[in-house]
């Protein structure tokens, strides 16, 4: 009986080392074959890169802190300012000769967009050619009186007399002069001149041609599109907390985001409205922004801080395949993380969800991660 147990455990042995040697081979694989094996087992968006490289890249890392600024978010208006506006009237009562600008036209500062055929252009060109009479008379009286004086024939009074009433008629023409140029009478002293008062675009006009107007009556508004500002309805809650100086963002139509800063805050309140009034300036022209036209204001006051939400730099925010990512710092490298992504304003982004403080991002330069995914991802697709 023991025989035959140590018969069958021979045999066992034997088949063992017989089922060894044949997957021996198997065994021995290709070292490469198993890197390459281990490689396609490394998480999806994960850049393998090590602290040289970081460096030599200068990819910046910095820690994601809690705390982002404060947006408060209003209804605002587009206004031109005060000096970008314009009301053009009539100088006078007269009949509208000539319209030389139409709604939407450019005009330049003192560019003369209408002329009126009107009695107070007769009257200046008649004072001014009154003017340039007396001034020859005297000028005249003058000379015979100095080469009287001269001759001993006449006294040095009357000389200074008649010098007087030269130097008086010389200053009423300078006036008349003055008063012509400025009204813009023509040189056959029918019709004044309408001109702009600065450069813009015509946005109303009520002239019409042949029609009479009085003295005051408007013909032309225009407006200047680079001295736009955004006027911003503070509810009495909020407006102590809005202060010059803000740093604000303006969303228009069609998403985009404007910057803007607050230049001031009305002292008090409207006593209708019960709000206060914020004067944002932009920080640059914007092409297609229309006075009355109805904006989102994004303001952010000074100092405060909400400590649960977090905001990152815009670098740090990448777009990959459709999404936005954050590149976190890992032990073998970055790992691409997707995020949610709110409200962009001075250069900070804030996350929504997908970071956590304290995580390790990379900041400056994380679009060289971003090149070396999208790479990867090419080479595998391959």
């Amino acid at each position: 009986m023991n025989r035959r147990k140590l018969a069958i455990v021979a045999g066992i042995v034997i088949l063992a080392a017989a089922l060894l040697l044949l997957l021996w081979p198997d065994y021995q694989a290709d070292p490469l074959a198993e890197n390459e094996a281990a490689e396609t087992e490394l998480p999806e968006g994960l850049v393998l890169i090590d602290e040289e490289q970081i460096r030599t890249a200068e990819i910046e890392v910095a820690a994601v802190q809690a705390g982002a600024a404060v947006e408060l978010v209003f209804p605002a208006t587009v206004v031109a300012s005060p000096t970008a506006s314009a009301r053009i009237d009539a100088r006078a009562s007269g009949v509208v000769r000539s319209v030389g600008k139409t709604l939407g036209d450019y005009v330049r500062k003192g560019e003369t967009v209408a002329r009126i055929e009107s009695a107070d252009a007769a009257a200046l060109a008649s004072q001014l050619s009154s003017a340039r009479a007396r001034v020859t008379e005297l000028s005249a009286a003058y000379e015979r009186e100095r080469r009287l004086f001269e001759a001993n024939v006449t006294a040095r009074q009357d000389l200074e007399a008649a010098r007087a009433n030269l130097d008086v008629a010389r200053a009423e023409l300078n006036r008349a002069q003055a008063a012509v140029a400025a009204a813009g009478v023509s040189g056959d002293g029918r019709s004044l001149a309408v001109t702009s008062p600065l450069s813009g675009r015509v946005t109303a006009t009520p002239i019409v041609l042949g029609s009479f107007v009085d003295a005051g009556e408007e013909l032309y508004r225009v407006v200047n599109p680079s001295g736009l500002q955004i006027e911003v309805a503070l509810p009495s809650e909020d407006a102590a907390r809005i202060q010059p100086g803000d740093e604000a963002a303006l969303i228009v139509g069609d998403g985009r985001e404007i910057g803007a800063r607050v230049r001031s805050v009305t002292p008090s309140l409207d006593p209708e409205s019960r709000s206060a009034t914020a004067v944002l300036s932009l920080t640059r022209a914007v092409p297609g922004l229309q006075p009355g036209s109805f904006l989102q204001a994004r303001i952010r006051p000074s100092g405060e801080v909400d400590q649960s939400r977090i905001a990152v730099p815009e670098d740090a925010v990448q777009v990959l395949e459709g999404r936005d990512v954050v590149f976190v710092r890992t032990q073998r490298g970055f790992q691409a993380r997707e995020v949610a992504t709110g409200s962009r304003s001075a250069g900070m982004v804030m996350i929504l969800s997908g970071l956590e403080p304290g995580q390790q991002i990379a900041t400056d330069n994380a679009f060289l991660l971003k090149a070396e995914l999208e790479k990867e991802n090419v080479e595998d697709d391959d």
